[in-house]
């Protein structure tokens, strides 16, 4: 089967497009074979800092011939009818169709439609165009003389020349025949810019790829990678180091380079009383390299791995000694930046914070910080009422003290935890230092969940202001776009809450304590519609109540908890039938509902009883629906006991069932709530198998119903089970 190779070259790309641009390429292209009808065995992109490189492998060399019948209006329909039939079909006029005749629908019009199959070297050359004038990057360019031009090519970095070959292995592969301002298809590539400028000719992949390592070209990326990681770990364990690994530094390296060798550098011993993290932020951010350990230890070496993109004749003297130099001038740096902070104690740095606009509708880092320690406070408080309050409150001040040090100012990667450096040093409580550092946490799934009191407060306090406060001004995420980060603040406060075992009813604790931290001038109006009009409405009628602003945010915990249960392997339909259920704001308690609800419903009592629950309610909606009224008041137990046996079981078993019910989840024991829902499932599937609930007698046939509707009660005792699929 015949493979295409195709190769963009251009100046210099981005490390952070390559990935992207590399998948982008594979995917535009086989996407516009497949939707002409051209399957493929295999396909694999590439990028190096000069090129993007595809190859797809087990096309056709043609096209196969499509039959097709569409189907038309019928016999004398109007005439925009038949017009619209003739123009989608490809047809000149109703001669060229057929009738057919429909037993049912009369006589219509049957098109015909037979196309040959194409060869796939005209449909790459059809393709392959428009995807690179129309190439997603997230930033381009023109340039040269065409670029006045309206509709003039953009590309990330120039392009410089495309090889476009299609063909079997046993065959010399054909050009594919087409060109892009100016710019046509060959089979002429260049390696490595310094190392083998000259060009070369290619004509399949295997041979594409041979020929760039002969011109000094690694075109896989993670083969860049393993060379990069492999020579670094040697080079650093020749000298008595260990390497210190950072898989994104990694990944940006090996998108710099074509061909990579490893050097080291190294800078004076004196720079190692500068913090480790600021030491390896200010050479991984400046100059892109890695920095090394003493072997053995977590103290780090005076030394560094740089990657060139040369082989050198010196031996990469040269190239070593000027990072060097670069290394020690941001070294100096970082040392003035560390000495002049420490000379600043965090307290007398906050009243900077009142300078720093934190968003413009909602005030500044300063009134953000004030908010934060009142918070804290009262959600230190919630989670342990004797716990030492002001301790909370001192480590909320402090928190944010470090955004207006030199260090973080020249490295924002390092707030919190130069936060935590400078307060132990100035001795503070290591509690509050710790919460300084912790409460920018959890950023993410896999991130370290704070335990100390302390920072949970203070964690929680920064996550739920934020929400709070963008929620106040009704900056919500939508779709795709959370520019403020809200939803990775949600899952923050999940991950404190369930991770510490925390119990916080949120909607009549921390969410409305965020809420009541804010003034009303950062509060903006919003205009609300249906039932948050309503409950708005409500409210202010009241004088009271459950600000509708602070429901929605709770809904908005519950979609994320959603996220993240499903992740832990639960079901997204089971937390909403415990979310149904009033008062469901305590996520540690909803957790372990739908944990013992999951549990459940997996046994054999719970999948029957769900299936009696589902017939029970489909039969009171229908009823319902056509008596006009709804049957939920309470059964009458007389008339129960005085029908079948079967009914006057299920009576009693929905009596007992509740009552037990009940009584476990006040106790807070769901387990035992299952346990005893499960014992209704014998005289559930009893009852319908042998009891008619639609009776002549209309007063036992309104019982039967009311017994129904005591079975949809006594499961919402525990969940919704009108949320549960299945």
């Amino acid at each position: 089967m015949p493979d295409l190779l195709l190769e963009l070259l251009s100046e210099e790309i981005p490390a952070r497009m390559q990935w992207r641009a590399a998948e982008d390429l594979k995917k535009l292209v086989t996407d516009a074979l497949v939707e002409r009808g051209f399957l493929y065995e295999g396909a694999k992109a590439f990028a190096t800092p000069r090129r993007l490189a595809l190859h797809v492998a087990g096309l056709p060399a043609r096209g196969e011939a499509v039959r097709e019948e569409r189907r038309g209006p019928r016999v004398g329909a109007p005439e925009a009818a038949v017009q619209g039939f003739l123009k989608s079909a490809g047809l000149d006029s109703l001669a060229q169709a057929t009738t057919v005749t429909d037993p049912k629908k009369g006589e219509f019009y049957l098109a015909v439609i037979e196309r040959p199959g194409r060869e796939t070297l005209d449909v790459l050359a059809e393709i392959i165009p428009g995807i690179i004038r129309s190439f997603p990057w997230p930033k381009s360019m023109r340039w040269g003389a065409a670029s006045a031009q309206p509709g003039a090519l953009r590309w990330v970095r120039p392009l410089q020349s495309i090889v476009a070959t299609f063909g079997p292995e046993t065959e010399t592969p054909e050009v594919v025949p087409f060109s892009v301002e100016g710019i046509s298809a060959g089979t002429t590539t260049r390696g490595h810019r310094f190392l083998a400028p000259e060009p070369f000719e290619v004509r399949r992949f295997d041979d594409y790829v041979q020929a760039l390592e002969r011109a000094d070209v690694i075109l896989d990326a993670d083969r860049r990678k393993d060379i990069i990681l492999h020579d670094a770990k040697d080079l650093a364990f020749a000298r008595g180091l260990d390497l210190v690994e950072d898989e994104g530094l990694l990944e940006e390296v090996a998108g710099l380079v074509e061909r990579p060798v490893v050097l080291m550098g190294s800078f004076e011993e004196r720079f190692l009383e500068i913090p480790a993290e600021a030491i390896r932020a200010t050479i991984r951010a400046n100059q892109k390299c890695f920095v090394l350990r003493k072997s053995g230890t977590e103290e780090l070496a005076p030394a560094f791995l740089l990657v060139s993109n040369l082989v050198a004749s010196d031996g990469g003297a040269a190239i070593t000694a000027g990072n060097e130099r670069v290394v020690r001038a941001r070294l100096s740096d970082a040392r003035f930046f560390w000495e002049t902070d420490k000379a600043t104690k965090l307290e007398d740095r906050l009243p900077k914070l009142d300078s720093i606009v934190f968003h413009e509708k909602l005030g500044t880092q300063g009134e953000r910080v004030a908010r934060i320690a009142g918070l804290a406070r009262r959600i230190a408080s919630a989670i342990d009422f004797g716990f030492d309050l002001d301790l909370v409150e001192r480590a909320a001040r402090l928190a944010k003290a470090d955004l207006v040090t030199e260090m973080v100012g020249e490295f924002p990667e390092l707030q919190g935890l130069m936060g935590r450096k400078y307060a132990t040093l100035q001795g503070e409580d290591p509690r509050v230092a710790a919460a300084i550092e912790e409460h920018y946490k959890p950023l993410g799934p896999s991130d370290h969940v704070p335990k100390g009191i302390v920072s949970v407060a203070v964690a929680l306090a920064d996550k739920l202001d934020t929400l709070a406060g963008f929620w106040s001004i009704n900056e919500k995420p939508t779709g795709s776009k959370d520019p403020f980060g809200l939803r990775r603040a949600a899952l923050g406060v999940i991950r404190l809450i369930l991770e510490n075992e925390l119990r916080l009813p949120l909607l009549d604790g921390p969410i409305w304590d965020a809420f009541d931290e804010l003034p009303g001038k950062f509060v903006v109006a919003i205009t609300l519609s249906g039932d948050e009009a309503r409950d708005a409405a409500a409210l202010e009628a009241e004088g009271g109540g459950v600000d509708p602003r602070a429901k929605d945010l709770l809904s908005f915990l519950a979609d994320r908890l959603k996220v993240y249960l499903r992740d832990q392997g639960a079901r997204h339909d089971l937390i909403d039938a415990v979310f149904a259920l009033p008062g469901q704001d305590d996520l540690l308690l909803v957790v372990r509902r739908v944990e013992a609800l999951g549990e459940f419903l997996g046994s054999d009592d719970g999948k029957n009883l769900l299936a009696g629950y589902k017939r029970a309610a489909n039969i009171l909606r229908i009823e319902e629906k056509k008596d006009s009224r709804a049957y939920d008041a309470e059964p009458d137990a007389a008339l129960a006991a005085s029908g079948q046996p079967e009914e006057r079981a299920l009576a009693e078993a929905l009596a007992a069932a509740r009552r037990e019910a009940s009584a476990a989840v006040a106790a807070e024991d769901f387990a035992g709530a299952m346990r005893a829902l499960s014992r209704l499932r014998a005289p559930v599937d009893a009852f319908f198998e042998k009891v008619t609930v639609n009776a002549d007698d209309p007063a036992l046939r309104q019982n039967r119903l009311l017994l129904l509707n005591a079975l949809r009660a006594a499961t919402r005792e525990v969940a919704d089970f009108s949320r549960i699929e299945g």
